[in-house]
């Protein structure tokens, strides 16, 4: 006879079986075949080291070492572990106040009883030495070696830059990072972070009940081994660097000094300055805060970011978008004043001059009538027309834009739009005469000292630049992260070039930069003052040198 709830039960009874082997074949498999689960089962006997490594060195052209590392210990705590303390000489060994040990053990508990923690920061191979020998009296504690960056010439603290502890928003952001890694802030410490890193590796550690370490577990099969970063040879010629900060010392302004055939940045010096060791190790924090402070703002970069209208210097772009255009000659002469309403712009006393000798002489009517009669000049149109095509010769010599200098935190300077003017002035009721003083480079123009060493550049190489950059070669190899070979070319033609040079060279020889001239090298620079409503005016001098091939330029 059929029995309809059998069918019933033997279904149940399957599903009911083979739930059953489902749950066995798992847990054979946690317990037997997947170690992991193993380990996880250990935690409270093993110990995770994680290896720091060892950052990247960087060394200056000729082989100096500008950045290293030294070796310092974080104390590492897990709270659920510490018993049975002797307080007071734990706090002896470590020289720290029984009030600062609460603290930090409080800090740790709400971090977590179960993980490890830093308990306390970068302790000193000296007092680690100590301490090292008494550690298996301290249940609960143990020490994560790691390195920290020395600067042995204490200079070039704004190129170098400096490293800091990653933030929980910088963890977010970056994945790669965990709580106490470092990362660099600022300068080559920054630009080339993935570079200079390497990456962490992880050991497990069996310790017994005292804390002691009895080896790695299971023979380190779950290891992962550290890879040092790479060292980094900088464009940077130390002595010169070192020497451009003495003639700076006790003054606030910029030098920067480039090869032109390259690109590549000999010195870049911003002053005030500071000890980049006052950024290293515990006493980081303090000090930073107090050159924060620091109304001279030595952390500041000028070379890169402070904005300094050019002055005189800006007179040579403006003679070359000129001559590109046909607006002027080599042998066009201009009157020795430029009125505008009831201003007048006179020069200093010498013979009617070309445009060699305007350069010689800075003449500031030469280059205000210049300036005009290229914004005003019919062919364009209008004044409007005639500033947009100015405002882009300009700019192809890397005003008002970012040049592409491997550092962090480049400004591209301001070279005011037509839009700019039309909301002060209003569309149609400006021109040349308005704005004459961006003609000898006063006016809304701001532009960084990298920026002006560049346009040095361009001039010197006539007509083109490479990338100014910072690093020549990486784990000994040439840099070629940055495309750093490829030439940018101006859009001004070669051929009208060798007019600003030749009244560049006049300059030092028998113009505004005497004090320049040597007999056996021929030199080609321009002097320069800016008006600066805050104060004294600004005074800039650019060079290069030898004219042919030249292998320095100074800012």
């Amino acid at each position: 006879m059929y029995n309809p709830g059998s069918g019933q039960r033997f279904v149940i009874l399957s599903i009911f079986t083979a739930v059953v082997i489902i749950f066995m074949i798992r847990l054979f498999y946690i317990q037997v075949v997947n170690e992991t689960y193993s380990v996880s089962a250990t935690n409270n006997v093993l110990r995770y080291i994680t290896d720091y490594p060892a950052r990247g060195m960087i060394y200056d052209r000729n082989g100096k070492i500008l950045a290293y590392n030294q070796a310092v210990y974080d104390l590492m705590v897990i709270p659920k572990q510490v018993k049975d303390l002797d307080t007071a000489e734990f706090c002896r060994l470590l020289d720290m106040p029984i009030a600062s040990f609460i603290e930090k053990m409080n800090k740790a508990r709400t971090f977590s009883r179960m993980k490890a923690c830093i308990f306390e920061k970068q302790i000193s191979a000296k007092t680690f030495a100590t301490f090292q020998e008494k550690l298996y009296k301290f249940q609960g504690f143990f020490v994560q070696p790691r390195t920290l960056r020395k600067y042995p010439n204490n200079t070039a603290a704004h190129v170098l830059g400096y490293i800091g502890e990653v933030n929980d928003a910088l963890i977010a952001k970056k994945p790669y990072y965990r709580q106490g890694d470092y990362i660099g802030i600022s300068g080559i410490e920054q630009s080339y972070e993935q570079e200079l890193r390497g990456r962490r590796g992880v050991r497990i550690i069996m310790v017994d009940v005292f804390n002691r370490e009895k080896g790695s577990y299971k023979e380190g099969i779950y290891d992962t081994i550290a890879i040092a970063g790479k060292n980094l040879v900088a464009t940077l010629d130390a002595d010169l660097q070192a020497y451009g900060e003495q003639l700076l010392q006790n003054k606030i302004g910029s030098l920067v000094a480039i090869e032109p055939a390259t690109g590549e940045i000999l010195a870049m010096i911003s002053s005030p300055s500071y000890d980049p060791n006052l950024l290293v190790g515990r006493v980081r924090s303090k000090n930073y805060s107090q050159l924060l402070k620091d109304p001279l703002k030595p952390l500041f970069n000028r070379a890169m970011q402070a904005y300094y209208p050019p002055g005189s210097t800006f007179k040579l772009t403006n003679a070359l978008v000129a001559l590109q255009e046909g607006i002027i000659t080599p042998g066009t002469i201009y009157p020795h004043s430029f009125v505008v309403g009831s201003k007048s712009v006179k020069c200093h006393p010498h013979p009617s001059i070309a445009l060699e000798g305007a350069i010689q002489y800075s003449c500031n009517p030469y280059f205000c009538n210049t300036f005009r009669s290229f914004i005003d000049n019919k062919k364009f149109g209008s004044s409007e027309n005639g500033y947009r095509l100015w405002r882009e010769y300009q700019m192809s010599f890397g005003i008002g834009i970012k040049i592409g200098v491997d550092m962090p935190h480049e400004l591209k300077g301001l070279i005011p739009s037509v839009e700019f003017y039309d909301k002060i002035y209003g569309r149609g009721r400006w021109k040349a005469s308005t704005i004459y003083s961006l003609g000898i480079g006063q006016g809304e123009l701001g532009i960084n000292p990298m920026q002006m060493a560049n346009i040095l550049c361009i001039i010197a190489n006539k007509g083109y630049f490479y990338t100014p950059h910072v690093i020549k070669k990486i784990d000994g190899k040439p840099n070629t992260s940055r495309n750093l070979d490829t030439k940018h070319f101006s859009k001004v033609d070669k051929q009208y070039f060798d007019i600003i040079q030749d009244g560049m060279q006049k300059v030092v020889e028998a113009g505004t930069a005497r004090i320049a001239r040597f007999d056996t090298v021929i030199i080609c620079g321009k002097t320069g003052t800016a008006q600066n409503p805050h104060g004294k005016d600004h005074s800039l001098f650019v060079a290069f040198a030898p004219r042919e091939n030249p292998k320095l330029l100074l800012l």
